[in-house]
């Protein structure tokens, strides 16, 4: 629910949100929740162990797996954020509808979210059964958005600063980094919203590495209050990503302890969905923190009852 005073999302406005529940497609998940969103790509040349998931069976028995270990929702993507060769349209819709078919199939009730920017994959993946489109260049194609609303699904407004779709940060400047981000992912809100996207399958995202370096990473991940406070669910793209390893002086190999405790912090300071590439270790370290919150009991009980 929007608060009255910032109704007017067509003028422009950076509306905040009355916290609550998250739908989507449909499922319901409450604010204490803490979402993992696994990351299934189908490309050969990820960033992170490059083509793992480029047969799609061996893709399905990915999303098996992921499932298992306490995926909440899939985040599938036909298109690496690395500058590289060119994947066109047509061939980033070969590569993620099938599968997103597939996946539906298997698993009616999961969360489906494909990670694209353009409006032509996002509507043939909304037609295979996508329910959120994770838009992670800040809108570059507007339309987005408009796919979002007509088919009911969820959608993620981010901040890239001026960085344009799969090009590196080059001296990247802001004056404030974290108020630049809260400005543009509510900026984003407002126009999802004048298009027609439901207030309660919005996300926002400061989007870490994307258009920054390592110091303005670390910047928006110690004033994510500033996000959290807005009421939207935030999402926290942080998985093993560059900020984590210049930090660490580590390779894109050692990096699951730095991301771990960004996740902590994160979820500490109130982010609701968290994309990892480690599904496992990001769900306990999700469930410690909600419990040291006090949001969720221990597993068990039997120290010093016995």
């Amino acid at each position: 629910m929007i608060m009255d005073d910032v109704a007017g999302a067509a003028s422009e406005s950076r509306p905040r949100r009355t916290p609550g529940p998250l739908r989507l497609g449909g499922r319901e998940f409450p604010p204490e929740r803490a979402l993992v969103m696994a990351i299934v790509n189908r490309t050969p040349d990820s960033f992170y162990r490059p083509g793992a998931t480029w047969d799609e069976d061996v893709a399905l028995e990915r999303v098996h797996a992921i499932v298992a270990e306490g995926a909440d929702l899939l985040d599938i993507g036909g298109v690496p954020a690395k500058p590289g060769p060119e994947v066109t349209v047509a061939e980033e819709i070969r590569r993620i509808v099938p599968f997103v078919e597939r996946v539906r199939a298997a698993y009616p009730d999961l969360v489906i979210s494909v990670d694209t920017w353009r409006h032509e994959p996002a509507r043939a993946a909304c037609e295979a059964g996508a329910d959120l489109l994770n838009d992670t260049w800040s809108a570059w194609d507007p339309k987005v958005a408009d796919v979002a609303a007509e088919f009911g699904a969820g959608l993620v407004c981010s901040h890239v600063g001026v960085a344009l779709p799969r090009t590196r940060p080059h001296r990247a400047a802001f004056a404030d980094v974290a108020a630049d981000a809260l400005d543009r992912v509510l900026l984003l809100a407002g126009r999802a919203l004048a298009a027609g996207v439901e207030a309660d399958r919005i996300v926002i995202d400061p989007a870490h590495d994307f258009g920054k370096n390592t110091w303005h990473s670390l910047e928006v991940t110690r004033r994510l209050e500033d996000l959290t406070a807005t009421g939207w669910p935030v999402l926290m793209s942080a998985s093993r990503k560059d900020f984590v390893g210049e930090t660490l002086g580590v390779g894109v190999d050692d990096r699951l302890a730095g991301t771990l405790a960004v996740t902590a912090v994160g979820a500490w300071l109130g982010a609701r969905m968290f994309r990892a590439h480690d599904v496992r270790q990001t769900r306990q370290a999700l469930d410690m923190v909600a419990s040291i919150k006090g949001d969720r009991p221990p597993a068990r009980l039997t120290r010093g009852l016995a």
